[in-house]
């Protein structure tokens, strides 16, 4: 039997502003920075250039009087500017360009080896040192340590541990330091470098001397936080240097590669594409956690001052134009509007990531101070959704593709996020601290001897965690440890 009812339903539809909103979250930062290019070309009242001011905005047509007063000073230190691949104190993962060279520096290629690793490379070159046998055997360690960019990122005293522990070795910390200091002349110049400052300083005083050499040596080691905030004229003013000796000196430092490493093999293209370009730059200022977007190559953008006087034109005169007129002048508003549409999709995205950013910074306090996976606390979606007061399918389109830099490492902002379970303390702990348990088991097991999964399970409730032994299966295979018999060796 049919029926017909009238029934009152509420339904919420998204306009096209938010889900441009939607969309901008989305994209991690090599994405957004195409589409902000592939806008640009498809949108003629779109340009880059900073924000410019709405001192005049129409009756109902929701338009823009973009008036921009370009001062002749507000660019004068863009011919040195290096702010690209520069930070604070260290060297983000999105900073390495290969072409930090200008067209009359002297090419010194770097005779790469077809099929040799970069470590490799560097343990070749280490046995042309001369080093006593303990020497080489730190060198080696040492050189182990080296990331794929050329950098030191651990302490010598951990080092000192880190060599009695694993290869029973006994050494100084004066020790280290001075085999360090030998591997530091070795190429790809500015390797073995502990932060950018000194593989910076690594390669400028591999150079000949000149004045401008010289001065970008003492600005480093004097004056680096105002180079990287580009606060010139602090650095005119504590100084005897002129303007043109400070732009010469800071045109050697840009001409460094502050990634020495990254750009090894024969096919410089291949290895660049794998580099992971981090969206948030997370800083520790003396105990202060510093969170900030990595927005250095994204530029600002503005509506074209040009268009938007010719709707100025328009709203004076408009009983004057001809059809012809009025048609072009209702492209161009249909421009400005989707213009305007776009910046503010791009501010209320990076708002966005801000606020999700700093929520997890504040849940996950300690571990941005320390470093250690253990002070990781249990978090899911829904915690940082409750914090922020975004939606927990926002929370995840934020933490979708993204990449935070710190410190210690740069991390996929998924890996901040887990379950938890209870000890027998009755303290919630969480997954990856209990895998970072089992892993530590299972790397000190006698391999002759391995241990399985139902002797992992015994020791892990020894030591508080009530895991079934499917469980400890289901993390060893998550770790990519392979199961006790295949773990055995002679």
């Amino acid at each position: 039997m049919l029926k017909q009812e009238l029934t009152l339903k509420q339904q919420q539809k998204l306009s096209p502003a938010q889900i441009q909103v939607i969309k901008m979250i989305e994209l991690p930062i090599t994405e957004l920075e195409q589409r902000i290019t592939q806008e640009i070309q498809d949108n003629i009242t779109l340009e880059e250039g900073h924000e410019q001011t709405e001192d005049e905005t129409f009756n109902d047509d929701n338009l823009y009087d973009d008036n921009y007063d370009k001062s002749e000073n507000e660019n004068e230190n863009d011919d040195f500017n290096i702010d690209e691949y520069i930070t604070d104190d260290d060297i983000p993962d999105y900073a390495v360009r290969t072409h930090n060279t200008s067209p009359d520096d002297q090419q010194e290629d770097i005779p790469f080896s077809a099929g040799t690793t970069f470590y490799e490379h560097l343990l070749s070159e280490l046995n042309l040192l001369p080093l006593n046998d303990k020497q080489k055997q730190i060198g080696t360690f040492i050189i182990g340590n080296i990331d794929d960019n050329g950098y030191l990122q651990r302490t010598i005293e951990s080092l000192v541990d880190d060599m009695q522990f694993h290869i029973n070795l006994q050494t100084t910390e004066e020790e280290v330091e001075e085999v360090l200091r030998q591997i530091q002349t070795l190429e790809p110049v500015g390797v073995g470098a502990r932060n950018l400052r000194e593989c910076l300083l690594l390669q400028l005083k591999a150079k000949t001397p000149t004045p401008a050499i010289n001065n970008a040596i003492y600005l480093l080691n004097n004056f680096f936080d105002d180079i990287t905030q580009r606060h010139y004229d602090h650095i005119r003013q504590r100084t005897q240097l002129s303007t043109d000796d400070i732009q010469d000196a800071i045109k050697e430092i840009a001409h460094t590669n502050p990634k020495p490493g990254a750009a090894w093999g024969a096919n410089i293209y291949e290895n660049n594409k794998n580099i992971i370009i981090p969206d948030f730059i997370i800083e520790n200022d003396n105990g202060t956690i510093v969170v900030s977007l990595n927005n250095s190559q994204i530029p600002e953008l503005r509506i074209n001052k040009d268009y938007n006087d010719k709707l100025i034109a328009y709203q004076q005169n408009q009983n004057k134009a001809t059809d012809k007129e009025k048609e072009a002048i209702r492209y161009i508003k249909q421009k400005i509007d989707s213009a305007r549409w776009f910046i503010d999709a791009i501010q209320q995205r990076n708002q966005t990531l801000l606020n999700t950013m700093k929520a997890i910074v504040r849940f996950q306090h300690d571990f941005f101070i320390e470093g250690d996976e253990s002070y990781l606390k249990p978090m899911i979606l829904k915690d940082i959704a409750d914090i922020t007061g975004y939606d927990i399918s926002t929370i995840s389109r934020v933490s979708n593709s993204k990449y935070a830099y710190t410190e210690f490492g740069t991390f996929p902002l998924k890996f901040f996020f887990s379950e938890s379970m209870t000890n027998e303390a009755g303290d919630e702990v969480s997954t990856r601290q209990i895998k970072k348990v089992l892993s530590e088991l299972i790397n000190a097991e006698d391999k002759r001897h391995p241990i399985n999964d139902d002797q992992i399970a015994i020791l892990m409730k020894a030591q508080g965690f009530q895991i079934a032994r499917r469980t400890i299966a289901k993390y060893r295979e998550q770790l990519g440890i392979p199961v006790a018999r295949l773990r055995k060796t002679i």
